[in-house]
């Protein structure tokens, strides 16, 4: 049994394979490939890192040495300004305390001083393996030397955070330390960084932040200014205390780690409040430039962070939209008296771009400011109502697109209630005017017709019309929208810029070029988006001139030139009436938005806050008296041109009351319509051309009903944004009028037109809360409250 359990010795396959030899052959091959595989890989990136490298950018010490900060170059290549402050501290090598040093080192780039490449692979390998762990990107594998590079040269975007790039940073790190000693390339770090409030440099900083030099801080201070590059606005002291302390403290933690202070020096530190020794914030010498620019400004550098960059770090050249003589005239018309306003604190938002290209020439974001940078633009704010200036973008620009309506389209002004509700819609005069035609309606800025038309074309199809001008309505508001929405000057001179430029859309934009150091070029300028037909867009201006010649808006009108604009007034709500009844026959905000072929301008003017005032007096008009001084001075020595009639749009002789009698082209008791090719009566006459339609009946008033019509239907009880329809009568007794004692009267009239208009106009605001609210009983009694009566 014994011998039966015994292994053959001399088995032929047992001499043919040898126990374990075979897997030994087998990791020997393992091992050889895995090298060979390791060098293709070695050879293939140092290939690769060579290609990359050959096109890195040049760098020079004055590179190295110059802040950080970007500048605004105009669209004819002039230096503007630089968005950094005005005067950077620089602080030599031998002025830099040691403790900063050490600060700096131990939590940026612990091994900066062994390293002779200016890279640390230790530290690039540790980087990647925590940011897999993590799945994102929880720790950086930059030296000191390499964030010196990539504040020199290099932008911060995102999207530039490629393998080429990386590769010329790296060589460029390799050639700085080759060049410059550890010393100066400190020097460099410490002079470049930004530290927030435009200070570029840790010197700058110290004065800013302590009131001291560099050398008389302590401690706790020093850490917290070596810690703030990481995230100069997160670790902002002043707004986010907690966040600085917590930054300032791993910085302390870093330095005992690295044995530069003691325990009991690292203790004191933690413990020292982080608002020791911290100045009041100040605002930086502002030059009047920077003063008058300022709203500019802050839209170029939300506009520059929205594409990726980051204005501060990245050494960008930006070429900026601006017009420089129309943004100082701008802000010198709502500041020196030239435009009249009830008084210092009433505001103002305004805004004009070029509607062939959407570039943002000027903008205004607040009148009587103090020197505040950055500060707070009303130009952009979109929480204010539009009123009736939205009639165009979401009820009869729609109409025209979608429905094909014609000018002479009649339109019931009569008794309406809200469907589902018992919310009865009041114009601001309390009346229903009858028939009346889609132009008259626009031009007298009657809410009625404005909310039918709506219906008409349905919220849903509508609100994509508006979104496709700039202006965003839910497309589940409920009808009241129609008479007024939520949007800003910016967005308002966008839209109708659209109407202006033939139906093509250019979103406004502030920047239209950026350039980076590393010779990276991006131009922002495009060809615009046809939202809407060129019918659409030439027959809303053409009804739209109307109101400047004999709607709501005469006070805009300037004589001989080819314009066109809405008005729009916002009325308190009976719970703001509650608190200052006083305003009872005052508008709340007053808008105009007016364009020429060659520009558009938005304009908002109100208060900030219900105890500051309300618009009274020639306050009232201030925003059709500004766009009216502000459109002559931009239209000064250009060409005054009229928009050609397009092959798709026809002109008949319509019979007043009629919406598509053709009459003779002499006949009386008529006027000119416009009609969407396709859609128009058969025309028995003769077409007359442009020119002669020209110096026809413009002034012909296109209602249904005739002039003595005076029945009204309605009670006290307005509710939206419309225009006075007594400002063509008011209008036609002021052109026959003489010239100074009249225009005392002009403005007058006026003032109670844009004080009914804005009645109206809030009435909007009133409305809207009622149809999201429907069943809401309280509210439809504060509507029923709201009866207030200008005339």
């Amino acid at each position: 049994m014994a011998d039966n359990n015994q292994k053959p010795t001399n088995s032929r396959m047992a001499n043919l394979h040898p126990e374990g030899k075979p897997r030994k052959k087998i990791w020997l091959q393992i091992i050889k490939w895995f090298f060979i595989v390791a060098m293709l890989i070695i050879v293939s990136g140092v290939g690769l890192f060579a290609y990359y490298a050959k096109d890195a950018p040049s760098i020079s010490q004055a590179q190295l040495q110059s802040g950080g900060t970007s500048s605004l170059y105009t669209r004819d290549g002039k230096f503007l300004l630089s968005l950094g402050s005005e005067k950077r501290t620089y602080v030599n090598n031998d002025e830099i305390p040691k403790e900063l040093k050490n600060a700096i080192v131990s939590v940026e780039d612990r091994r900066f001083y062994k390293e002779g490449i200016g890279l640390d692979p230790i530290r690039i390998v540790g980087s990647v393996l925590v940011n897999a762990k993590s799945k994102g990107v929880a720790a950086g594998g930059s030296t000191i030397t390499q964030q010196l590079v990539k504040l020199s040269v290099f932008s911060t975007a995102a999207s530039q955070r490629t393998l080429r790039r990386k590769a010329q940073e790296a060589w460029l790190s390799m050639k700085v330390e080759r060049e410059f000693s550890k010393e100066q390339i400190l020097e460099f770090y410490i002079n470049k960084v930004y530290m927030n409030y435009g200070n570029y440099g840790m010197g700058t900083a110290a004065d800013f932040y302590y009131g001291k030099d560099l050398k008389d801080l302590d401690l706790a201070q020093t850490a917290l200014l070596a810690g703030m590059p990481n995230a100069p606005v997160t670790y902002d002291p002043y707004v986010y205390p907690e966040k600085a302390k917590y930054r300032r403290d791993i910085v302390l933690r870093a330095m005992l780690k690295n044995d530069k202070i003691t325990k009991s020096q690292y203790t004191q530190a933690v413990n020292e409040p982080i608002t020791q020794g911290l100045q009041p914030k100040k605002n930086n010498a502002t030059s009047e430039l920077r003063k008058v620019d300022d709203p500019y400004i802050k839209e170029v550098i939300s506009e520059v962070k929205s594409k990726g960059f980051n204005p501060y770090n990245d050494n960008l050249k930006i070429t900026v939209n601006i017009d420089q003589d129309a943004q100082q005239k701008l802000y010198d018309l709502v500041n020196n008296g030239s435009v009249p306003f009830t008084n210092d604190k009433m505001q103002v938002g305004a805004t004009i771009i070029d509607p062939r290209t959407g570039h943002v020439i000027a903008i205004i974001g607040g009148r009587k400011l103090p020197s505040v940078q950055l500060g707070l633009n009303r130009a952009v704010q979109t929480g204010r109502s539009t009123g009736s200036t939205v009639k165009p973008v979401l009820d009869y620009g729609p109409a025209i697109e979608y429905l094909n309506w014609p000018t002479s389209h009649i339109l019931d002004d009569s008794k309406y209630v809200y469907p589902g509700t018992n919310i009865q819609l009041y114009d601001w005069d309390n009346k229903y005017e009858g028939k009346m035609t889609m132009r008259h309606a626009l031009e007298q800025s009657r809410n009625v017709p404005a909310v039918k038309t709506l219906s008409k074309v349905g919220v849903a199809r509508a609100s994509l019309f508006a979104r496709k001008l700039g202006v965003n309505v839910p497309s589940d508001s409920g009808l009241s929208v129609a008479i007024g929405a939520n949007a800003s000057s910016l967005q308002m001179a966008g839209a109708f810029g659209a109407f202006a430029n033939n139906g093509v859309y250019h979103k406004p934009q502030f920047v239209s070029k950026i350039e980076t150091p590393d010779g990276l070029t991006r131009n922002y300028d495009s060809s615009g988006t046809r939202v809407m037909k060129e019918s659409t867009a030439y027959i809303m201006t053409d009804m739209l001139k109307g109101v400047l010649t004999k709607g709501s808006g005469t006070q805009a009108r300037i004589k001989n030139l080819y314009e066109a604009g809405k008005t729009g007034t916002v009325k308190y709500s009976d719970e703001e009436l509650v608190r200052y009844p006083q305003y009872k026959n005052s508008p709340k905000d007053s808008w105009f938005v007016g364009y020429t072929k060659l520009y558009s301008m938005g304009i908002w003017t109100g208060y900030d806050n219900l105890k500051d005032g309300t618009p009274s007096g020639v306050g009232s008009s201030s925003a059709q008296l500004l766009y009216k001084q502000m459109m002559s001075y931009l239209m000064t020595d250009k060409a005054n041109k009229d928009w050609t009639k397009p092959s798709t749009v026809v002109r008949r002789r319509i019979a007043n009351g009629t919406q598509d009698k053709v009459v003779s082209p002499t006949a009386s008791n008529s006027s000119w319509q416009l009609f969407v090719k396709g859609h128009a009566p058969k025309n028995p006459y003769s077409e007359v051309t442009v020119d002669k339609r020209k110096n026809e009946d413009d002034d012909v008033d296109t209602r249904f009903d005739t002039e003595d019509d005076t029945s009204s239907k309605g009670q006290s009880h307005s509710q939206s944004s419309s225009s006075s329809s007594h400002a063509e009568q008011q209008s036609s007794s002021q052109k026959q009028s003489s010239t100074s004692n009249n225009n005392n009267s002009n403005n007058q009239n006026q003032n109670n037109n844009q004080q009914t208009e804005n009645k109206s106009n809030n009435q909007n605001n009133n409305s809207q809360q009622n149809t999201n609210t429907q069943n809401n009983q309280n509210q439809q009694q504060n509507q029923g409250n709201n009866s207030n009566n200008n005339h």
